[in-house]
C-alpha cells in the first residue's frame, strides 16, 4: 500500500471487555472508523454508548484493513483468526492477549498465507493506559509485519512499543514480566508482614525500600497506590494472573528449564487462587502470604480506607 493511497484507517476490534473496549474507544477518538464484537450483550452495548459499531457476528468483521484482538486465550484466538480471514482485505492484525508463542506461530502463518501481517503484542498499562493509547507492548513478529501494523501499533501506544524478535517472542516477555511482577508482589507482601510484626507502618517500610536497592514498582506504586491505599482494584483478576504465571512456568519447561524459584511462585499463586477465587483482585494476593500479622487482610485494607475517607469522617 503506497503512501499515495493509504489504506483505510478502519478497524475491527474482536474482544469489548475492560481492555478491549478501552482500546476501542482510543481508536474512536482518535479518527478511526472502528467496528467490534465480543460474544457479551453487556460489551457491546457499553462499546456502541462510546460510539463504537458493533456486530452480532464475528465473521461481519472480515475484511477490514486492520484488527485488534483482546482476547480471553490462545484457544480462543485459534478460533476467531480463521473467520476474521475468511474474506479478503486485512492488511495486519495486532494480537493484544497474553496467548501463547506456540499458537503466534500458527497464527502468524494462517494470516502469511492470505497476505495478512500478524503481531503477537501483548500489552502492559491496564485499562487506564489502554483508554489513553499509552499502552506498553512487547511485540513479536518480522520487520515487514510490523511495518504493516505501525499505524495501529501507534495510536494504541503512542509509541511505547518493543520490538522483541520473531513471532512468539512477545508472549515469552510478557508472560515472564507477568511472572516476575507475581514473584515480587508475594515477596514484598511477606516482607512488609515482617515489618508489620516489628510494630513497622507497612507504608513507611514500602516507601523506604523504594528508595533503594531491594525496590520495585510493586513496592513503589501498586502496593501505595492498590494495596495499603484499600482499593485492591487494579482491574486485572487473580485467575489471570494465575493463569499467567502457569504459561509462563509451561513456556520455560518447553525450552528445558526448570526455574525453581518461579515454580514457588506458581504454587503461591495456586494457593491463592484455591483461597480468594479468579474474580478476586490479583493485587489482593498478598493477603494470602503473611504469617505473622493480619496487615495485609483485605477487609482491614478496605475498612481503613473507609475510616480515613474524607466522606467517612464528615460524617464522624
Amino acid at each position: 500500500m503506497s503512501e499515495a493511497n493509504p489504506a483505510p484507517r478502519a478497524a475491527a476490534v474482536v474482544g469489548l471487555g475492560s481492555m478491549g473496549g478501552a482500546m476501542a474507544a482510543t481508536l474512536h477518538r482518535a479518527g478511526w472508523q472502528v467496528s467490534g464484537y465480543d460474544p457479551s450483550p453487556a460489551a457491546r452495548a457499553a462499546a456502541k454508548e462510546a460510539g463504537i459499531r458493533t456486530v452480532g457476528n464475528l465473521a461481519e468483521l472480515a475484511g477490514i484493513p486492520y484488527a485488534v484482538l483482546s482476547l480471553p486465550s490462545a484457544a480462543v484466538v485459534r478460533e476467531s483468526l480463521p473467520v476474521l480471514l475468511a474474506a479478503p482485505g486485512t492488511i495486519a492484525i495486532v494480537d493484544t492477549t497474553t496467548s501463547e508463542p506456540d499458537t503466534s506461530a500458527e497464527m502468524s502463518a494462517l494470516a502469511a498465507a492470505q497476505g495478512t501481517a500478524f503481531l503477537d503484542t501483548p500489552v502492559s498499562g491496564g485499562q487506564a493506559g489502554a483508554a489513553t493509547g499509552t499502552l506498553s507492548a512487547f511485540v513479536g513478529g518480522s520487520e515487514a509485519d510490523l511495518a504493516a501494523a505501525m499505524p495501529l501499533l501507534e495510536t494504541l501506544t503512542g509509541g511505547r512499543y518493543r520490538h522483541i524478535g520473531p513471532t512468539g517472542s512477545g508472549n515469552v516477555v510478557k508472560l515472564l514480566n507477568n511472572v516476575l511482577c507475581a514473584t515480587n508482589l508475594a515477596a514484598v507482601g511477606e516482607a512488609l508482614d515482617i515489618a508489620a510484626a516489628y510494630g513497622i507502618d507497612p507504608g513507611t517500610a514500602a516507601e523506604a525500600v523504594s528508595g533503594a536497592s531491594g525496590g520495585s514498582k510493586v513496592s513503589a506504586a501498586m502496593f501505595p497506590d492498590w494495596i495499603l491505599s484499600g482499593t485492591l482494584s487494579s482491574g486485572f483478576s487473580l485467575g489471570l494472573m494465575a493463569r499467567d504465571v502457569s504459561l509462563a512456568l509451561q513456556v520455560a519447561k518447553a525450552r528445558g528449564a526448570n526455574p525453581a524459584l518461579l515454580a514457588g511462585t506458581d504454587t503461591a499463586w495456586q494457593h491463592a487462587l484455591a483461597e480468594l477465587g479468579p474474580a478476586a483482585d490479583f493485587v489482593e494476593m498478598p493477603s494470602t502470604v503473611t504469617t505473622a500479622t493480619d496487615v495485609l487482610a483485605s477487609d482491614k485494607l478496605r475498612t481503613a480506607a473507609c475510616l480515613t475517607s474524607p466522606t467517612q469522617g464528615a460524617r464522624a
